[in-house]
């Protein structure tokens, strides 16, 4: 395994430690990989994704930008946010993965608490 993948997965697990989501405030995880940007809303005491959203999606790849930049993650954190307000949430925990908060992932965040998303 990677270096650099190896200490990321290992800050993730740190976090998770802390971060647990529940049915009142479920979890959102953020995946990126160099290509794509995934968002998921989990129940973590169910073990169930309620929501996601990704960059990999037909609507997206078809029209949108790409996920691997600025301009898709705020496009996938945008639909993050409306897919969980259909479903009734509108406060969650935020995982960051073990990325840094920083640019994609950033974003992604600002873009869903634009939405509507409040963590």
């Amino acid at each position: 395994m990677n270096e650099k993948v190896r200490l990321r997965l290992k800050r993730h697990r740190r976090v998770r430690g802390k971060v647990h989501g529940t049915p009142e405030r479920p979890r959102l995880a953020v995946f990126r990989s160099l290509k794509h940007i995934y968002a998921q809303i989990i129940d973590d005491e169910r073990g169930a994704t309620l929501a996601a959203a990704s960059s990999v999606e037909p609507s997206q790849r078809q029209s949108g930008p790409s996920g691997g930049n600025i301009e898709g993650a705020k496009a996938v954190g945008q639909r993050i946010a409306e897919r969980a307000k259909a479903k009734g949430i509108t406060q969650v925990v935020f995982d960051r993965g073990g990325f840094m908060y920083h640019g994609r992932v950033k974003e992604l965040a600002d873009a869903a608490r634009a939405g509507g998303l409040d963590f």
